[in-house]
Order: structure tokens, then C-alpha cells, then sequence
């Protein structure tokens, strides 16, 4: 195994700058996108290739896997008006991640890595954060038995947070917080009125830190 590289899944995120400056603590990283159409994501996108350029990873990789966005699509809408924690929620997003978080583990695979990190956030919540454990041991367990790979672990650092947590998580990893797209909006500056803005700001109130990206605005 390549003891010092892992796999980042990064969506251009704020979870996802902050999962992966805690990778690269211990780890050289491979950042991997998966893009699931052409016009899917377009400004999550651009926030993505932004931490490329700050993480400046071992390899960075886009996996194309267009099938996924017309059986993504109504889970999306209903994310966009619901927390993902909630009772029924859950399930369907995990369900979202499988695709992803299997072919991060091929590419893994393909490089060595020891670890595959993802952003997942279900906060402290005893049955939702039952849930998402159980998905993670499960995934690890098939890994590293049937799938012949003992080595390679399967890591969700943010999983049992707050999102106030993840902002103090992120300042003390010197994550690009400012680089982490949380609105649900295509524009190229964030709303500050949809439910991930709204969130955002939240947690960054909640943390007691200053937002960069507001700082960023003119």
C-alpha cells in the first residue's frame, strides 16, 4: 500500500474542504469529482477546482458517471426543501453516495491509497447517526474482506458534527473555508436566502468565526 496517499471525494462543499484538509494532515491527496452531467453542479464545480488549486493534491481526478444525474434528480429536489437528517431522509442520500464511494475505492485501489475520505454529516443524532455508521463499517467490511483490499479504510471525519463543529474543525485544519460553495442557488455568489446559505451562516455564527466567503464580497 502507499501508506501517505488517499482519496478525497470532493464536491466543492464546505464539508468537503474541511474533509479533505483533515486528509491531508496525515495524507497526500488525491482529490476525485464526480461529475454526473453537464450541466449538473456547474458552480459546485468551480468551488471544487478552487481547492484543487489550494490543496495542490498528489493527483486530482473527474469521474463522469452522467446516469447518475436522472436518478439523482429527485432526491435533490426534495434536498433542497428538507434537512437530509430527517426520518426518511437519510437512507436515499446514502443510497446517492454508494455509487461514489465505490468508485473512489477503485481508485484506491488503482494507486494504493490507505484511505478513502468523504464528507459525509449526519450530526449527533442517535438514529440517523446509527444509521450512517452502520454504512460506513458495512462498506468497510465488505473492502477490505471479499473485496481483498485489508489495508484500505473508509473514512468519514465530519460524520457525528454539528455544522458549527465543522466550521471549528475546519479553522483548526486551516481548511479553505472560503472556497466551500454551500448554496443551492447557480449564481455566482451565494443567495444568503436558501436553506444552505441559511445553514452556512448558522454555523458560522453558532462557531463564533467570522464567514471569509462574506469577506470575499465587494
Amino acid at each position: 500500500m502507499a501508506k501517505d496517499l488517499a482519496i478525497i471525494l470532493n464536491n466543492g462543499s464546505l464539508n468537503s474542504a474541511v474533509a479533505t484538509a483533515v486528509a491531508a494532515q496525515k495524507y497526500r491527496p488525491i482529490m476525485l469529482y464526480v461529475e454526473t452531467g453537464p450541466q449538473t453542479g456547474l458552480r459546485g464545480r468551480a468551488a471544487y477546482e478552487q481547492q484543487v488549486a489550494v490543496f495542490k493534491p498528489y493527483r486530482e481526478h473527474t469521474a463522469a458517471m452522467p446516469f447518475l444525474a436522472s436518478l439523482t434528480a429527485q432526491s435533490a429536489a426534495a434536498a433542497q426543501s428538507a434537512d437530509p437528517r430527517q426520518t426518511g431522509m437519510l437512507a436515499p442520500h446514502l443510497l446517492d453516495l454508494l455509487p461514489l464511494v465505490t468508485t473512489a475505492v477503485r481508485f484506491a485501489s488503482h494507486y494504493q491509497a490507505s484511505a478513502v475520505y468523504l464528507g459525509l454529516r449526519v450530526g449527533p443524532g442517535a438514529d440517523e447517526l446509527a444509521q450512517a455508521t452502520e454504512f460506513v463499517q458495512i462498506l468497510n467490511e465488505l473492502v477490505q474482506l471479499p473485496c481483498e483490499q485489508p489495508d484500505l479504510e473508509i473514512i468519514a471525519p465530519l460524520l457525528e458534527l454539528e455544522p458549527w463543529q465543522v466550521v471549528d474543525v475546519g479553522v483548526q485544519v486551516n481548511a479553505p473555508l472560503e472556497k466551500g460553495w454551500s448554496c443551492l442557488e447557480e449564481t455566482p455568489d451565494p443567495c444568503w436566502a436558501c436553506r444552505g446559505c441559511r445553514t452556512r451562516e448558522a454555523a458560522f455564527t453558532q462557531a463564533g468565526k467570522p464567514d471569509p466567503l462574506r469577506g470575499l464580497r465587494k
